[in-house]
């Protein structure tokens, strides 16, 4: 008995399916292994200071961000993260604090250390300094990174890292926020304009074979 129209619009919409289904599994595997072979790095981010007269960044500047009533977080800092397989692992780095109340007022300060890498995620742009303490210049990066931070007082938070190069986009800031406690310090403070020499971030990126 021949099978019906019916069944067999049925059947080719079966066949279909199965085909959709087995082509998005092979896409899938074939991306997950573009993914994990572009993916192992190690991630350098820094609160850099700029010497404006040669075009130089250098590790060791400061940075601060405010909180809803205008006190203050300025912090110094560097670490490094892996990523393996869109994992991040082995945060490492750590800095210094101060906490100041609306009136510029110290009310508390230590060091930092960095707990872990929550995410990370590369942004386009070319760096525009022509000289390089840190790192290789072709290296440098801008991004956003996401780290978890115990402070020496015993309160955690979450130090958030941004870099603007030349040509990110403009809904990219430069600059860090952070929290401590309850405090979210959300509003981050702008570089000032040459020779102010504050806020101001990079990333550099190594691959594995580079390393």
């Amino acid at each position: 008995m021949k099978p019906s129209k019916q069944l067999l619009r049925v059947e080719k919409v079966r066949t279909r399916w199965v085909l959709g289904i087995a082509f998005a599994l092979v896409a899938l595997s074939v991306g997950a292994g573009v993914a994990s072979a572009s993916d192992e790095s190690t991630v350098r981010w820094d609160i850099i200071s700029v010497d404006f007269s040669t075009g130089t960044a250098s590790a060791g500047g400061i940075a601060s961000a405010r909180a809803n009533d205008n006190s203050k977080i300025t912090v110094t800092g560097s670490g490094t993260f892996q990523v393996e397989d869109g994992q991040l692992e082995d945060a490492t780095g750590g800095g210094s604090w101060m906490t100041f109340d609306p009136s510029n007022v110290v009310t508390g300060s230590g060091t930092y250390t960095v707990a872990g890498a929550v995410r990370w995620d590369l942004a386009p742009g070319t760096p525009p300094l022509p000289n390089d303490n840190i790192g290789n210049p072709a290296d440098t990066h801008a991004g956003l990174a996401v780290l978890r931070i115990s402070y020496s007082d015993g309160s955690a938070g979450i130090l958030v890292v941004s870099c603007h190069l030349v040509g990110t986009p403009a809904a990219v800031f430069e600059g860090i926020t952070a929290s401590k406690g309850f405090v979210d310090y959300w509003n981050r403070e702008a570089p000032p304009a040459p020779p102010g020499n504050a806020n101001r971030t990079t990333f550099h990126v190594t691959t594995e074979d580079e390393q």
